[in-house]
């Protein structure tokens, strides 16, 4: 009977783990083929695409796809240009989101809950309804920096960024993970005189490390990965456009796939990178609480 129990196991975790790796390899054959065809011409890698031969390096292999792309774009700008936008944003966001959800979870005012729900409903606006009017509205603002008073945010990195930074996904995911903190904690703090501020950095912020993983991944894949319609109308000029823009400089007549796929490769590294740094915390965030009402 033991032997049976045993077989049973070994079989379910078996199939549990095969079950894994083709998910795996349903995520990462994407990957790969980008990776393969970046290194060949477009000659072969359109008539690789029938075969297996599309997720293996044969054939023709050269960095040929890496030159043209520097060369057809400057790729080094448009990701500086990103990864600026995005990790200003991903820290404002942050900051701002993580106090709002501090204040609707534990501070009691007048309409917290009505408040928070109007902000929650702002999640099923399609960006596209209020781009116009958006854009119009940052095209009057003002501004005063470092060569002084100006109107208009356009081809700036300041309207890529602050109409950003607050999001109601974020303030929704602090807000979750802020309801199952022990609320002993924060008595005991108020009993001992603490202010609602130092209760925030000192208790609350150090308890919040995956749910901070986890936001901050979800803001910069946003950031990085799908802003393309609004850089696309607010900035024209090259230095201030960010990598999805830069995409426009391949689909021409006649579109170099190969450069096209050394391009996205290229871009996808700050991606992966930014990942694999939080991912311990954001798997903890998902196991412990994740978005769970």
């Amino acid at each position: 009977m033991a032997a049976i129990t045993y077989d049973n196991h070994g079989l379910r975790l078996a199939v549990r783990y095969l079950v894994l790796v083709l998910v795996a390899l349903v995520f990462l054959l994407p990957l790969l083929f980008m990776v393969m065809s970046s290194l060949k011409p477009d000659n072969q890698l359109l008539n690789d695409t029938s075969s297996l031969r599309a997720f293996l390096p044969v054939g023709d292999i050269s960095l040929e796809n890496y030159a043209g792309a520097f060369r057809r774009a400057p790729i080094g700008l448009f990701v500086f240009n990103s990864v600026m936008v995005t990790t200003i944003t991903v820290l404002a966001s942050l900051f701002l989101c993580s106090l709002g959800a501090f204040s609707f979870t534990f501070v009691r005012w007048r309409g917290n809950a009505v408040v928070l729900s109007i902000v929650l409903a702002t999640l099923i606006i399609p960006f596209e309804t209020i781009a116009i009017p958006l854009l119009l509205f940052v095209s009057r603002l003002p501004w005063i920096g470092l060569d002084g008073f100006s109107w208009g945010w356009l081809n700036t990195y300041r309207v890529q960024i602050i109409p950003w930074i607050a999001d109601a996904l974020t303030i929704f995911l602090f807000v979750q993970y802020f309801k199952d903190l022990p609320r002993e904690l924060i008595e005991a703090a108020r009993a001992e005189g603490a202010s609602w501020w130092q209760i925030y950095r000192r208790v609350v912020m150090p308890l919040s490390g995956p749910v901070i993983a986890t936001a901050a991944i979800l803001k910069a894949l946003k950031m990085y990965n799908e802003q393309y319609l609004w850089p696309l109308i607010v900035v024209q000029d090259e230095a201030h456009r960010p990598i999805m823009v830069g995409l426009g400089y391949f689909f021409q007549l006649n579109v170099p796939w190969g450069e096209v796929m050394a391009y996205l490769s290229l871009i996808t590294v700050p991606v992966l990178a930014f990942y694999l740094v939080l991912q311990r915390a954001f798997i903890a965030s998902i196991a412990s609480t994740g978005v769970k009402g």
